[in-house]
């Protein structure tokens, strides 16, 4: 009985995603580098992990949350590059000042399509996108374009405290791991991220 229940689960879910495919509400599972594009654009933070310099925790792992932003929401879609607004105030751009390696992990849990689903954020039809790459400050003529990405999202930026000396950056993907079905992580990359229509 207990398998009944389970292999009843299991196909409920998959009808439930089946549907939300033919209403157009995400991409295919096949749809990979797509996918990462919709999980990136819709997602308004991330959690980004970097290699601590912290006394007692030097070398070791470190995440932390941060406002992301690839450009403004809705349709079209955005640009694929998750900006950021920081400060070197901040406790993991002080790790970043001394190795700017990083992972940035963004996830369909926190909007509300996998809750309307009932997908719990570790089921992997609760799309989530791993990146690898690098943060980097970015030059004068893309700021514009990161404060647009960000400030239209994240309007109360605007009026953060002017001392702290806030910077846009963005992360430079190298890498990016897939986990949006059953059967494991799917490989993309950038040059696949970059050349699909979000």
């Amino acid at each position: 009985m207990a398998g009944r229940g389970l292999l009843g689960a299991a196909a409920a879910l998959l009808l439930a995603l089946a549907l939300a495919l033919a209403r157009g509400d995400i991409p295919r599972p096949e749809e990979a580098a797509r996918m990462a594009r919709f999980v990136l654009h819709n997602c308004d933070w991330g959690a980004l992990a970097t290699v601590s310099r912290q006394e007692g925790l030097r070398g070791q792992p470190f995440a932390n949350v941060f406002s992301i932003s690839d450009g403004p929401p809705g349709p079209p879609g955005g640009s694929g590059v998750p900006y950021l607004y920081l400060t070197e105030m901040e406790i993991s751009v002080q790790d970043l000042e001394i190795n700017s390696n990083a992972s940035l992990t963004v996830s369909l849990a926190q909007t509300p399509y996998c809750k309307k689903h009932r997908y719990d954020p570790q089921n992997p039809l609760c799309a989530h996108i791993i990146f690898c790459g690098s943060i980097v400050k970015v030059n004068d003529s893309e700021a514009d374009i990161a404060k647009k990405a960000l400030f239209s999202r994240h309007p109360e930026m605007e009026s953060w405290p002017k001392d702290h000396n806030w910077f846009f950056a963005k992360f430079n993907i190298t890498n990016i791991w897939v986990l949006d079905y059953f059967g494991g992580l799917k490989i993309v990359t950038p040059e696949e991220y970059y050349s699909v229509k979000p």
